[in-house]
């Protein structure tokens, strides 16, 4: 047996502020779109690097609010790109976690919870 990639299904109410967040201020790009008739639900992939995330309309796929935990090399990096897009409804910070780690917290338009989790080195 080996277990392979986790891909978290994220519940969105509106495409147009989907595309605001995961695109335009996360960075990510759109893979693939799906709906079974026009009109119908959207359910799309977005990916970064090896972020994958799968965005659903659909009312029974996914519970608003969830978090993700992501691990990130770079976190710094991140934080000062997400500031230069100067994105209007978060000004995130990079945080000391009691875990022995850095942490960047970004809430999405549906309120799903985004954690980029960056370990500091023991020593």
């Amino acid at each position: 047996m080996r277990l392979r990639r986790v891909v978290p299904m994220l519940r969105i109410f509106s495409v147009e502020k989907a595309l605001e967040f995961y695109v335009d201020y996360l960075g990510c790009s759109v893979d693939w779109e799906h709906r079974f008739a026009a009109g119908m639900p959207l359910y799309m992939q977005v990916s970064r690097d090896g972020l994958v995330f799968h965005l659903t309309e659909h009312h029974g796929d996914a519970c608003p609010g969830s978090a993700v935990f992501i691990d990130i090399d770079g976190i710094d990096a991140l934080a000062a790109e997400l500031a230069a897009r100067r994105y209007a409804y978060l000004n995130p910070a990079v945080e000391d976690a009691p875990w022995g780690a850095r942490v960047l917290r970004l809430t999405d338009p549906f309120g799903n919870r985004l954690l980029f989790n960056e370990y500091r080195p023991e020593g």
